[in-house]
């Protein structure tokens, strides 16, 4: 049997993708942005990487756009997210915590089927 390697196959952004925010999270992205010299001129990123005890993690960071990221936008408040993470977590609501259990940005994805002990990763 013999396999063909198929290059330069890049996936695409469905077309009802959708990320949902929380008053919190928009407020947090946009004091970040006025307040934080890092975030000046810069989107909020979310993505998703391999790794953790349940497989992928999520990860915040103030980022410039690449021309493939797809914006989401609510309030003034603005992410860009690469395609491959979107297929990952579209239809997730996007919240900020700030309380005893933690601070921070969090994911709910309806996708994910499981996460670990801890919160920091998930499984789908």
């Amino acid at each position: 049997m013999t396999f063909v390697q198929l290059g330069g196959v890049k996936p695409e952004a469905p077309k009802d993708a959708t990320l949902l925010f929380t008053e919190n999270a928009v407020r947090k992205i946009k004091d970040f942005s006025e307040r934080l010299p890092e975030a000046k001129g810069k989107h909020l990123r979310i993505y998703v990487q391999g790794g953790g005890c349940s497989g992928y993690s999520y990860g915040f960071k103030f980022d410039d756009k690449a021309p493939e990221d797809q914006v989401f936008a609510k309030d003034g408040a603005q992410i860009i997210i690469d395609i491959q993470s979107l297929l990952l977590i579209n239809g997730s609501t996007i919240d900020y915590n700030d309380g005893l259990s933690g601070t921070g940005f969090s994911v709910q994805n309806p996708k994910a089927t499981g996460s670990c002990g801890c919160g920091s990763s998930f499984s789908l």
